[in-house]
């Protein structure tokens, strides 16, 4: 079967032909339809300093995807069956840490995820443990391809209290955007939405937002005239840019909420007594999806119409075309990218 490989160190992916998988028996073999393109991939693919310390080649690439079930292990049936549209969760837990143990799986220390630590999803069969596997019922696979970058907003917007408050939202890649509509689906107030990128922007404005904003003094205005000088309620950082973590500090109320999803480089300052202690912040770090709470939410939002995602998907391309894919990343033009593999 055909994969995207990151065949070897150095830059570069290839297309080529491997092994299918084998259904153990308490797997499930999946037909992959669509599969959803990620920073993550486009690091692995420029093999920076992130891709050196953690990828092993050869490996295949994709965390994000959607398909149809054709081979269910003989410990999973009864739950799963041939024909059946599913998506599923890529960090695959140990299931026996105090994390785990404590509802805790998406901090769990031994996660593995599928295209980073395994066999991943850009090709056409994959090997999934049934306990991760979520059926669709319904949604279709191009969306339940982007469930996986959908669910890291879910988890960073709905882990706050969201109806009636004002949300700023820093940063409007697809999570971003997706962060916007979420918030808005979930009864906020008002959404500020900011980035540097017009094309974002305009996204994100697509997705609901009540200003959508370049950084820069209009912000702050914005923010407090919509909260009635208070500062925002709920600030959801998505970048990880510097600027935009003190502006986090500096624009959310006394007593409000800070939502950190996006990666800082490095060590970044912070003045702890002024930006967070003293105004009695609620700082709460986000790592993927909680399991399997977040699933479900998205499945709510996502069956009843009030949530749809599908205007920040803006490109499409066959699995052999994984560079134009990474071209129209880099481009800064895209919202979320999809392959489209068998279907």
């Amino acid at each position: 079967m055909k994969a995207i490989v990151k065949a070897a160190a150095g830059q570069g992916l290839v297309v080529r032909d491997v092994p299918k998988p084998a259904c153990g028996p308490a797997d499930v073999l999946i037909k992959v339809h669509h599969a959803g393109v990620c920073g993550t991939d486009l690091h692995i693919a420029d093999w920076d300093e992130w891709a050196q310390g953690r990828i092993k080649p050869p490996l295949v690439l994709g965390h994000e995807f959607a398909g149809e079930i054709v081979e269910v292990g003989a410990d999973a049936r009864g739950e799963f069956e041939t024909g059946q549209l599913v998506t599923a969760e890529g960090h695959i837990v140990c299931g026996h840490c105090l994390q785990c143990r404590t509802g805790n799986g998406h901090i769990c220390a031994k996660t593995r995820i599928i295209g980073v630590d395994r066999a991943g999803a850009f090709t056409e069969f994959i090997a999934m443990p049934a306990g991760n596997v979520m059926r669709l019922d319904g949604i279709p696979t191009e969306i339940g391809a982007i469930m996986d970058p959908m669910g890291n907003a879910f988890h960073t917007v709905l882990t706050a209290e969201i109806p009636g408050s004002v949300v700023l939202v820093l940063g409007c890649g697809p999570i971003g955007c997706f962060a916007v509509g979420i918030a808005r689906a979930a009864g906020a107030k008002a959404v500020v939405a900011v980035d540097v990128n017009p094309k974002r922007l305009a996204l994100a404005a697509t997705m609901g937002a009540t200003k959508a904003l370049q950084p820069g003094p209009e912000v702050r205005q914005a923010v407090m005239e919509l909260s009635e000088g208070n500062g925002a309620d709920v600030v959801c950082e998505m970048s990880g840019a510097v600027s935009a973590l003190h502006d986090a500090f500096a624009l959310v109320r006394n007593g409000g909420r800070v939502q950190l999803l996006g990666i800082p480089k490095g060590d970044i300052p912070v003045n702890w007594a002024t930006e967070i202690i003293f105004k009695g912040i609620t700082i709460y770090g986000v790592i993927g999806r909680k399991m399997y709470e977040t699933w479900n939410q998205m499945q709510r939002f996502l069956r009843s119409g009030v949530f749809d995602p599908r205007p920040v998907i803006t490109h499409r391309f066959p699995l052999e075309r994984i560079d134009d894919a990474l071209a129209a990343i880099r481009s800064g033009d895209a919202g979320k990218v999809i392959i489209e593999i068998g279907h």
